[in-house]
C-alpha cells in the first residue's frame, strides 16, 4: 500500500512540476526568436516601434527565465529523488543530452546578459542584434536536448540490456531515436506558436483597454502572422507524428483515437464520450481518416487495442487531451487567419471588441493546448517510463514522504506564479509604452 501511494504521489508531483515548468519553458523557447525577428524588422524598416517591442519583450522575458531556472532545477531534483530506478538504469544513456541542455542554457544566459545590458551601446544596431542569435539558438537547443530525453523514453535504443543493466551504451544512437524528429520539431514549433499567441493576446488586451497606439497594432499583426505560420507547421508535424505512432507506438495511437478493433479503411473518431468500456456516443466519425493519418493510405490497416494486453493499454482519457489540443490549434489558426486577411482587406470587424476578445483568448487557449499535449505525451506512454523495458511502478521511489514533498512544491509554485505575475504587471504598468516612446524621443533629441 505504501509503495502504491509513493508511486501515485511521485506521478502527481512530477506532473505538477512539468505542468508548471512548461509554461515558462515554452515562453523561454519562443520569445527569443520573436525578439530577434522584431529587432531585425526594426532595423530593416528603421521603425522605432519594432525596436521598442524587442526592448520591452526582453525585460519581461528575463522574469520568465528566472522562474524557469527554478522549476527546471526542481525537475532535475525530482528525477533523482522520485525516479531513482530510472536514473540508475538509464542515467548513463541520457547523461549526454542532459549535459548538453545545461550547456545550451548557460550559452543562452551569458549572451542574454550581454544583450540586455548593451542597449544603446552600439552605433550599428545590427551588431547588437547579433548578440541575440546565441540567445535564440541556445533557447531552442535547450528544448531540443531535453526533448531528446523524452523521446528516448518513448523509443529507447542505443544500448544492450543484460542482467538488468544497460551495457554497450551508444549515447548518440540513444539521442537520435525514432521518436526524436517529430517530438523535437513539434515542441519547438508549438513553443514559437504559443509565445506568439501569448504576445498577441497582450497586444489585443491593451487595445481593449483603450490604448489605441500603433505600437500595439504592429505587435498584434506581427505576432498573429508568426502564430499562423507555426500553427500550420505544428499541424503538418502532427501528421508525421501520427505516422510515427502507427509504426512505433500503435497502442498509444489506438488509445487516443479510441480505435478498439484492428481494421482497414479505419475512421477517425472526433469528440465523443466513452461509456461502458467501448461504447462511444456523440462522436463525429471521419471515414478513412485514421488510415490516412496512420499510413497515408485510405485503405491501410490500423492496429486496434484488441492487439494489446490490457495492462499495456494507456488510459483512454487521452482521447480528450488529443481533442483539446487539436481543436484549440484549429481555433487559434482560424482567428489568426481572419485577422491577417481582414487587416489586408481593411475590414472593420477585426477592430471590434468581440474579435479582440477572441484574440485575447488565443493566449490562454494555446497554453492550455501545450499542457494537453504534454499530458497526452506522458500519460500516453503509460504504463511505461521506458517503453517496453521499465514500468512506472517499478521506477518510482518507495519513500513514504512524497506527499509532504508535494505540498511543499505546491507552495513554491504558488509563490513563484504569483510573484512573476505581480512583477510583470507592475513592470509594464509603471512604464507604459506611450511614455517610453516620449522619453526615448526626448533622449534622441
Amino acid at each position: 500500500m505504501e509503495s502504491e501511494q509513493a508511486v501515485f504521489y511521485s506521478r502527481l508531483l512530477t506532473e505538477l512540476t512539468l505542468s508548471f515548468h512548461i509554461i515558462y519553458a515554452t515562453i523561454g523557447v519562443g520569445i527569443p526568436f520573436l525578439i530577434f525577428l522584431t529587432q531585425w524588422l526594426g532595423i530593416k524598416k528603421q521603425d522605432e516601434h519594432y525596436i521598442l517591442l524587442a526592448r520591452r519583450w526582453t525585460r519581461g522575458f528575463i522574469i520568465t527565465v528566472a522562474v524557469g531556472v527554478v522549476t527546471g532545477t526542481a525537475i532535475g531534483l525530482q528525477l533523482n529523488l522520485l525516479w531513482p530506478t530510472f536514473m540508475e538504469l538509464a542515467g548513463n544513456v541520457i547523461a549526454l543530452p542532459l549535459f548538453m541542455e545545461t550547456f545550451a542554457f548557460f550559452f543562452e544566459a551569458i549572451f542574454l546578459g550581454i544583450y540586455l545590458y548593451t542597449w544603446d551601446r552600439f552605433r550599428d544596431q545590427r551588431k547588437h542584434m547579433l548578440l541575440l542569435l546565441p540567445v535564440a539558438i541556445g533557447a531552442s537547443f535547450s528544448a531540443i536536448f531535453i526533448t531528446m530525453v523524452n523521446a528516448f523514453m518513448n523509443a529507447p535504443q542505443g544500448f544492450e540490456l543484460m542482467n538488468g543493466e544497460f551495457i554497450n551504451v551508444e549515447p548518440l544512437v540513444a539521442m537520435f531515436n525514432p521518436a526524436m524528429p517529430t517530438k523535437v520539431a513539434h515542441v519547438v514549433a508549438t513553443a514559437y506558436m504559443t509565445s506568439a499567441f501569448v504576445l498577441a493576446a497582450i497586444g489585443a488586451f491593451r487595445l481593449l483597454r483603450g490604448s489605441n497606439h500603433i505600437y500595439h497594432k504592429k505587435a498584434l499583426l506581427l505576432t498573429l502572422k508568426v502564430g499562423l505560420v507555426f500553427s500550420i507547421a505544428s499541424a503538418i508535424i502532427g501528421d508525421f507524428a501520427g505516422k510515427y505512432l502507427a509504426e512505433y507506438q500503435p497502442e498509444k495511437l489506438a488509445a487516443m483515437e479510441w480505435h478498439f478493433e484492428t481494421e482497414e479503411q479505419a475512421s477517425l473518431t472526433l469528440l465523443g464520450f466513452l461509456t461502458n468500456g467501448e461504447e462511444i456516443t456523440f462522436s463525429i466519425e471521419v471515414p478513412y481518416a485514421l488510415s490516412i493519418l496512420a499510413h497515408g493510405n485510405p485503405n491501410a490497416e490500423v492496429i486496434g487495442l484488441d492487439q494489446f494486453a490490457e495492462d499495456e493499454i494507456p488510459p483512454l482519457y487521452i482521447h480528450y487531451l488529443f481533442n483539446i489540443m487539436v481543436i484549440i490549434g484549429m481555433i487559434t489558426m482560424i482567428i489568426a487567419l481572419f485577422y491577417i486577411v481582414g487587416n489586408a482587406l481593411n475590414r472593420t470587424f477585426i477592430r471590434s471588441r468581440f474579435f479582440l476578445w477572441l484574440i485575447v483568448s488565443t493566449g490562454p487557449l494555446s497554453m492550455l493546448a501545450i499542457e494537453a499535449g504534454w499530458w497526452l505525451a506522458e500519460v500516453g506512454r503509460q504504463p511505461w517510463v521506458l517503453r517496453g523495458i521499465l514500468r512506472t511502478e517499478n521506477a518510482a521511489t518507495t519513500s513514504n514522504h512524497v506527499d509532504l514533498m508535494l505540498l511543499l512544491f505546491i507552495g513554491l509554485y504558488i509563490v513563484l506564479g504569483l510573484a512573476s505575475v505581480i512583477v510583470l504587471t507592475r513592470m509594464f504598468k509603471n512604464n507604459p509604452v506611450e511614455q517610453e516612446i516620449v522619453d526615448h524621443q526626448r533622449i534622441g533629441r
